[in-house]
């Protein structure tokens, strides 16, 4: 008998079963993918917050991983942290879901608790994944726990994990929350009961979209801040020394990873379902989504005003991840922008600690191994992500510098 089982090994997946492993309990990891599982087994990992290292001491500590279901049939709890992408038309991608949870009906038995920690939108753990499980004949909150406990990884943050983020949980009854609290009790400091499953989606949900709303209001300042002369960070730093009442957030040349771009069209989607449209989470989408476009017409401004043409210049992208100090490029900004900067005729490079290679649509990017070099020989660099790799001795060798990330602040670069 095994303690958890936890299905899709990513970025979500992981680092609950490191946590789990360390607490003492017996785990079984499922996912899809060959080459997971055989990295895994072998002990190497494929998520930057987890060494490989720490993927041995899951293995020494009892850690089975397998694409084998029938590993489910004796399990207490089983934890769902499948990727939920969005579809073609920009709505929810529960395909993924829909798969893990029918998998889990084939071999769910009384008195197992269920968690779906895969964002999205209110309703789904209610709505989608109860039906598939009850197929099996077992009542959820009679036969069966059933709860949604929000993912709050924030890969790279070398402060807050699994253990000591606020877990929040609501389950389909009291009983199911109170059963989903004492699971995650044992492996997390703190946990947090919402109301139900839809109070614990919506939780997710809110943290993104208040990240997104703000984030567009300061990208949409830096436009038109542009415009007047106002450095915008300066004013931002001021009013930050409010003690009260503000919270910072910074411009950039678009938001990346899984939440920001993904989770808020999740709400929209449920919103539009009512019959009218969610205009915040929508204009911020608009504003966000143009950010590359913006960055790309200022490097070429940048380049003009030097008395040459962006076409056929070369441009140094420094940075193509979508957070600073990790390999994770989800939805990151850097792609949008080189795509624009090659329409323009540009000759593109790239350097970035963390990756060796890039490709934008099929095409890949030449990527610069002499740093230093590179910089003093192209013709504009481009400071997309500001991984501690690029102090300012660094940067200062830049011809030309068009920095995004607010990292030089002595007037001698062009700024967002």
């Amino acid at each position: 008998m095994r303690d958890l089982a936890v299905v899709g090994l990513g970025y979500v997946g992981l680092p609950l079963v490191r946590e789990a492993c360390r607490a003492g309990l017996r785990v079984v990891g499922l996912d899809v993918s060959a080459r997971v599982v055989a990295g895994l087994s072998a002990g190497r990992s494929h998520v930057d917050d987890i060494s490989d290292d720490d993927v041995a001491a899951m293995l020494a500590a009892g850690l089975t991983v397998t694409s084998d279901e029938n590993d489910l049939a004796d399990v207490d709890t089983v934890v769902i942290c499948v990727p939920t992408p969005l579809d073609e038309d920009g709505g929810p991608d529960l395909k993924a879901v829909t798969g893990a949870v029918t998998m889990v009906a084939r071999h769910l038995r009384p008195g197992m608790l269920v968690v779906l920690e895969s964002t999205t939108y209110p309703g789904t753990t209610d709505e989608v994944v109860r039906p598939i499980l009850e197929k099996s004949g077992l009542s959820a909150g009679v036969d069966f726990s059933l709860a949604f406990s929000p993912e709050r990884i924030d890969p790279g943050n070398p402060t807050y994990g699994l253990r000591n983020t606020p877990k929040v949980v609501g389950g389909h009854t009291s009983s199911c929350t109170e059963r989903a609290e004492a699971f995650y009790g044992k492996i997390c400091d703190t946990v947090v009961r919402a109301k139900g499953t839809r109070e614990a989606e919506m939780a997710k949900l809110l943290e993104n979209t208040y990240r997104h709303v703000n984030i567009a209001l300061v990208n949409e300042m830096a436009i038109f801040c542009h415009e007047l002369g106002i450095d915008l960070r300066d004013a931002i730093g001021a009013a930050a020394t409010k003690p009260f009442g503000f919270q910072a957030f910074y411009p950039g040349p678009g938001v990346g990873g899984h939440c920001i771009p993904i989770d808020p069209n999740y709400l929209s989607y449920k919103v539009k379902r009512l019959g009218y449209p969610f205009r915040f989470v929508e204009l911020a989408q608009e504003i966000n989504q143009r950010m590359p476009a913006y960055v790309a017409q200022r490097v070429q401004d940048l380049v003009n005003d030097a008395g040459r043409s962006v076409r056929g210049s070369t441009v140094l992208i420094l940075g193509v991840t979508y957070k600073p100090n990790i390999a994770d490029q989800r939805e990151s900004p850097a792609r949008p922008v080189a795509r624009r900067l090659r329409r323009m005729g540009a000759q593109l490079v790239f350097h970035d600690p963390y990756v060796n290679e890039w490709i934008v649509d099929d095409e890949p990017v030449p990527s610069v191994t002499d740093l230093g070099e590179a910089m003093r020989t192209a013709d504009v660099t481009l400071l997309l992500q500001d991984h501690d790799a690029y102090d300012l001795e660094t940067l200062g060798q830049a011809k030309l510098l068009f920095d995004t990330r607010g990292r030089v602040r002595d007037g001698t670069a062009e700024a967002l």
